[in-house]
């Protein structure tokens, strides 16, 4: 078993990313899934819709949801999902993040979030190469 991955973002991002990640690392066994909220969307249906795509990856391991912007409504749906053991939120989304992550299928899931994290430091340079 491995842990589930969900991405919760505003259109057009979560998916985006998600295919770049499946095409840099093609053999990850993490099973991930990607719910993204219209603005206009009924919170109602879209909470319910994250939960039951949560408990679909959840097979025994947990899951971490990423979200893209912290504050915002896709993260708020996923804070409203956490509960600190079986599910966790990190947001800040990214490419670099995604990939690292695709490449410890392994880890459990507080491993996994801080790798996530990590992941998206090291994503991030300087423009000016110092």
């Amino acid at each position: 078993m491995s842990v589930g991955i969900l991405l919760i973002t505003h259109p057009g991002i979560g998916n985006a990313i998600l295919s770049g990640a499946r095409r840099i690392v093609v053999d990850c066994p993490l099973r991930a899934k990607c719910l993204e909220v219209p603005i206009d969307a009924p919170l109602e249906k879209i909470s319910s819709q994250a939960a039951d795509m949560t408990r679909s990856l959840d097979q025994g391991d947990g899951v971490l949801i990423l979200t893209d912007i912290f504050g915002a409504t896709p993260n708020n749906i996923a804070r409203g999902l956490e509960d600190g053991e079986h599910v966790r939120v990190l947001a800040g989304l990214s490419l670099p993040m995604l990939v690292r992550l695709f490449n410890y299928p392994e880890e459990d899931l507080p491993q996994l979030c801080a790798t996530a994290a990590t992941g998206a430091k090291r994503g991030v340079g300087p423009c000016n190469g110092d």
